[in-house]
């Protein structure tokens, strides 16, 4: 069969579609290959390396933009996206250009068909995409790239990279159990082979086990390592709209993410950056410009409307503690959004005995979604058996449920669509359509957050 020749922007997503469906398998030999039918790209650049189950977009976003304000041609890839496909591959907070991604998906799909003549193994999606990463930051002569890890650390694709200047881990919970490890100790071992010898490896503060699995092994390859130390922030103001802070007796600090949780982040950056040598007034900016949607971001003023991606346990505890904080007392309304192989279960229970209404609806990726009434019987089961007054609705459609919830919220009341972060762009997109048609003002927007 004769190999079609991608040319525009929808042949490009369209092969990609095709390959998705043959799943993901962990390991490195495949895009091992690919790189090599490449040129190995990745062998050209520099990366900072981040792994870890929460926070690892936010000290990803912290770090770009400081290196962006310190004047270095920054490449980011990220995982998953919030606005769009072509958000994963950026240069300076810029996204790639659809023609430049459908060229390079043409090249990449030259060198799978070369593997496949050869009876090499097939790349899967996610190994491409990195691929095509990896020739863009080439191309346009990135000096750093930060680099998010797709799944764990030792397996995942990213980790064929070598030039790792710093190793950074967020901090490390119980996720893809079974996949990564049926202990905490086995999941931060995977997550900590991406430490290369002699990179640096700056750390979050790390519960026991963790902290020993991470300084083992950075002691193994001769790496320099700091952790983080929460104890010595100091919060001088925080509101919703962000927070200011200091760190080790530094002067204020300035930064628009919200929750307590991304002081944490802040800091795991702020250490990366002094180890890096970076200069103080580049890491100040950096931090204060740095945007990240979906992780308690406000979208709309009044009703204020609020999405987080919230998609396990330790991320809906600090979800939970971040609303608490903010809005003692509010009447809260809930969208809710998640995929069936996740702990939702355990999410709800964090989660429910704060809403007053919930309103349940399917995601994008009909494959691995709960359904709509799925998640609806599992709240309702939930609060019959802790007695929680709240109102459970199955909407379905995320344009449905954004319609309910406007109609349904007073002045005063606190929208909130969590979950899953694959939807949270669609909540977007008709929160400012349904709200926008309601005659909102531009002060009804929330600005950058």
């Amino acid at each position: 069969m004769e190999r079609k020749k991608i040319v525009t922007y929808k042949e490009a997503r369209v092969y990609l579609d095709n390959v998705s469906k043959y799943g993901s398998v962990l390991g490195l030999d495949t895009i091992r290959n690919l790189l090599h039918e490449l040129g190995d790209p990745q062998d050209t650049l520099s990366f900072i390396h981040i792994a870890g189950t929460n926070g690892k977009g936010s000290v990803l976003a912290y770090l770009s933009s400081i290196f962006s304000a310190a004047g270095y041609r920054t490449g980011r890839y990220i995982s998953p996206t919030v606005m769009g496909y072509l958000e994963r591959i950026q240069i300076d907070g810029r996204w790639i250009s659809e023609d430049v991604f459908a060229e390079l998906v043409e090249e990449v799909q030259r060198a799978v068909a070369r593997m496949e003549a050869e009876g090499k193994q097939s790349p899967t999606v996610f190994e491409i995409e990195t691929a095509i990463a990896f020739l863009y930051f080439k191309r346009m002569h990135c000096d750093l790239v930060v680099l998010e890890t797709g799944l764990g650390g030792a397996l995942d694709a990213t980790n064929i990279v070598s030039n790792v200047k710093a190793a950074v881990f967020t901090s490390i919970s119980r996720d893809h159990m079974g996949v990564l490890g049926n202990t905490l100790e086995e999941i931060a071992a995977n997550k900590a082979g991406i430490i290369k010898p002699g990179c640096m490896v700056i750390s979050s503060a790390q519960e026991p086990e963790v902290h020993e699995v991470i300084k083992k092994c950075a002691e193994e390859k001769g790496c320099s390592l700091i952790f983080t130390e929460p104890e010595k922030i100091q919060i001088e103001k925080e509101t919703y709209r962000g927070q200011t802070f200091s760190y080790k007796g530094t002067e204020a600090l300035s930064i628009r993410l919200a929750g307590r949780h991304q002081l944490l982040n802040a800091i795991t950056a702020w250490e990366t950056a002094c180890a890096l040598k970076i200069p103080e007034e580049a890491i100040r900016q950096g931090l204060y410009k740095a945007e990240w949607i979906g992780r308690f971001t406000t979208i709309w003023e009044e009703p204020l409307f609020l999405v987080d991606g919230a998609h396990n346990v330790d991320a809906a505890k600090r979800l939970r503690e971040s609303l608490e904080t903010y809005f003692p007392g509010k009447r809260l309304i809930c969208i809710m959004g998640v995929f069936r192989d996740k702990e939702y279960e355990e999410i709800a229970k964090i989660m429910l005995p704060l809403a007053k209404q919930v309103y349940t609806v399917n995601l994008p990726d009909t494959e691995r979604t709960l359904p709509a009434g799925g998640l609806k019987q599992t709240l309702d089961e939930l609060k019959a058996k802790e007695g929680l007054f709240v109102q459970v609705q199955a909407a379905g459609a995320v344009e449905t449920a954004v319609e309910l919830a406007a109609a349904d919220a007073g002045k005063e009341d606190i929208i909130l669509a969590f979950g899953s972060l694959s939807y949270l762009g669609e909540v977007i997109r008709c929160v400012e359509n349904i709200l926008g048609e309601r005659g909102g003002s531009e002060n009804d927007r929330s600005g950058e957050n």
